[in-house]
């Protein structure tokens, strides 16, 4: 069970590493240099660690045997100021986390699908398939909620006059409040539709 767990977070931990990656990576392609001057455009875990989001959070959430694991890095800096078009810009790079966790979801969810084919059976590889794919959907879709901090906020205020950025920017200053009502509140929501994605991606039912 503790091996499980383990498991688990190292892959959830990995996850989020990529995700801020592809944050960083696609601001450097807008034109905004700041996360490469920063180093954080290494898979290198150690500059991307959030004590709370990559360790404590996930853990409590394992051991107490709830059934969404969910968790998130230091946010890779950008000055959106620096893309050359701050509206695409500003949704691209929020986008590019959720994509990037969608694609590993995908690429291995194939492999669950066409398992038979690649002589994949049951077993701890199997298993491995099955928690990456899972952890980024639910990664994906958790980031993908329209409240500040995370990316859905930035790409739904991105569309939205550049007035209304004052009011992302002070909601934002109270990230923790909408953190806890996803942690004890959104599960319903998360659950079923990261069920659904798994279901779409992988051909099997959880």
């Amino acid at each position: 069970m503790q091996v499980d767990i383990i498991f688990s977070l190292i892959i959830l931990i990995f996850s989020i590493i990529i995700h801020e990656v592809a944050h960083g990576y696609m601001a450097e392609y807008f034109g905004d240099p700041t996360a490469r001057l920063a180093g954080r455009l290494t898979l290198n875990p150690i500059p991307h660690i959030d004590p709370l989001g990559s360790i404590i959070l996930p853990a409590m959430l394992a051991l107490t045997g709830s059934g969404l694991i969910i968790g998130w890095a230091k946010p890779v800096p950008y000055n959106p100021y620096n893309l050359r078009n701050f509206k695409w810009g500003t949704i691209f790079v929020g986008l590019a986390g959720v994509l990037a966790n969608l694609a590993l979801a995908v690429i291995f969810g194939l492999m669950i699908r066409f398992s038979a084919e690649l002589g994949i059976g049951s077993g701890p590889f199997a298993d491995m398939l099955y928690t990456i794919v899972f952890l980024n959907i639910v990664l994906a879709v958790f980031n993908m909620m329209p409240f500040p901090p995370l990316d859905g906020a930035k790409v739904l205020f991105a569309f939205l006059p550049v007035r209304f950025q004052a009011i992302h920017d002070s909601l934002e200053q109270n990230w923790i409040l909408f953190i806890i009502f996803i942690v004890f509140f959104a599960q319903a929501i998360i659950g079923p539709i990261s069920g659904m994605l798994f279901r779409v991606v992988t051909g099997v039912g959880i």
